[in-house]
């Protein structure tokens, strides 16, 4: 019994000689403090490891998470000028490109959805925006995976049913099919608004405005001062039944793709887009810490759901560098979020695993790639405002790419794969040759 306590007591001294602890008036801290939670995140990644697959991170993170922790560690590089995992992250966003360089790779490729390969895309848009270290020249480079990505998905626009969107999934034998979601069609209204700002290219505004006309107009977006942005509608009945959960990452996808556009153009309709977002961001925080309303309240969050607040805050720092107006609500949420969530990355062997929970005092007992992605983007974000706003290609972005990436061969997967009779009853065919083979083989081996 004594052994027991003294190794407790141990454990207990050594968690705490390891917890993070932050100052926000002292930056040695945020940097000493997201060095732990980065270190914790990384312990996830399997990517290294013999036989596993490079840019993946353990069960049970699916392969667009994955896509997202990359993006949340080019912040940390970002914010911190800490190149420590600059070679691994090229490396796995380099890796998953895909046969085309649209981030479709062959071992996603049936089962991926137009969300999935958006994030991954993100993550490229971003490399170019903070002006990553670029890839070496046979390999393609940020701007142009971005591009690809933007431009596959765009190809998948679906008029067959309420008037246009996207589908969440690409194939129609994937559960969600028949479901268009605002993460998708977020993300192509994000990527477009970024595009559009890094390139100066017109038409990416004008793809910007059909989807966030198409999102107003099927009821995924509110009206009025303050816009709520709701998770999806199944294509029953066109479109008439919305599902009306609130994500904290379609409310980011919305709020900084208005901010880039009004950065750019100028123009008050964005401009007062974003602060009517910004406004109804409320909803996410509690005393001004931010908390995922929909699941966290009931302790229902999911392995997905467990790092939506990552993204939000990712967005919401970056309509603070974009947006002046927009600095002292986003950095009042932004700082009291990352202190909430630096006294929660106090549990675990290490001393420093976050929880989900930032309003109890210390651990809460939750971990997970969600919760170290999520308290990561909350602490380096709280230097948004010290570091340049995103750059575009006229100050200072190198990357280069192409209008037409994605579809110079023929594209994958760009429209739902469907399945005729016919090729039911040639598949139905074959299958029963190959059966009859295996049959007659196996009664030969036997006789």
């Amino acid at each position: 019994m004594f052994v027991m306590r003294l190794l407790a007591a141990l454990a207990s001294t050594f968690a705490c000689a390891n917890a993070v602890w932050i100052d926000l008036n002292n930056t040695e801290s945020i940097h000493n403090a997201s060095s732990l939670v980065a270190v914790g995140l990384m312990d996830y990644y399997t990517g290294l490891q013999y036989g596993e697959t490079i840019g993946m991170f353990s069960d049970p993170y699916y392969w667009w998470e994955a896509g997202g922790a990359w993006g949340c560690m080019l912040d940390y590089w970002w914010y911190m000028q800490n190149d420590t995992y600059n070679d691994i992250i090229m490396q796995a966003l380099l890796y998953q490109v895909g046969t085309h360089n649209d981030y479709v790779p062959l071992n996603q490729s049936t089962t991926e959805g137009n969300d999935d390969q958006a994030f991954w895309g993100i993550a490229a848009m971003t490399a170019a925006e903070r002006n990553f270290t670029n890839p070496p020249s046979d390999q393609p480079q940020w701007l142009y995976l971005a591009q690809a990505v933007f431009n596959t998905m765009a190809l998948r626009w679906d008029t067959t049913s309420c008037n246009g969107g996207l589908r969440w999934q690409i194939f129609m034998w994937n559960t969600g099919y028949d479901y268009k979601n605002t993460v998708s069609n977020g993300a192509l209204f994000n990527l477009a608004a970024r595009l559009a700002r890094y390139t100066g290219n017109q038409s990416y505004v004008d793809w910007a405005d059909k989807v966030y006309d198409w999102m107003y107009g099927v009821g995924l977006i509110s009206n009025g001062n303050s816009r709520f942005v709701y998770d999806g509608v199944n294509i029953a009945h066109n479109c008439a039944n919305i599902t009306g959960y609130q994500w904290s990452y379609n409310h980011g996808l919305m709020l900084s793709g208005c901010a880039y556009l009004y950065n750019m153009t100028k123009d008050e309709k964005w401009g007062n887009r974003t602060f009517e977002y910004l406004n109804s961001a409320s909803i996410f925080y509690n005393n001004s810490v931010l908390y995922e309303v929909a699941c966290q309240t009931v302790n229902k969050c999911n392995t997905d759901q467990r790092s939506f607040k990552a993204y939000f805050t990712r967005f919401l720092g970056v309509t603070a560098e974009l947006i002046p107006q927009a600095r002292d609500q986003a950095m009042k949420w932004i700082n009291a979020s990352a202190l909430g969530a630096a006294q929660s990355c106090s549990g675990g062997y290490d001393g420093h695993t976050c929880g989900i929970n930032w309003f109890y005092d210390g651990w809460d007992g939750m971990y997970g790639l969600g919760e170290q992605m999520s308290a990561l983007e909350a602490l380096v974000n709280t230097q948004a405002l010290n570091r340049p706003p995103p750059y575009n290609s006229t100050n200072g972005g190198s990357s280069t790419g192409d209008g037409a990436a994605g579809t110079e061969e023929s594209p994958t997967n760009l429209s739902p794969l469907d399945i005729t009779a016919g090729s039911r009853a040639g598949a139905g065919i074959i299958t029963c040759v190959i059966g009859i083979s295996i049959l007659s083989c196996a009664l030969w081996l036997i006789l």
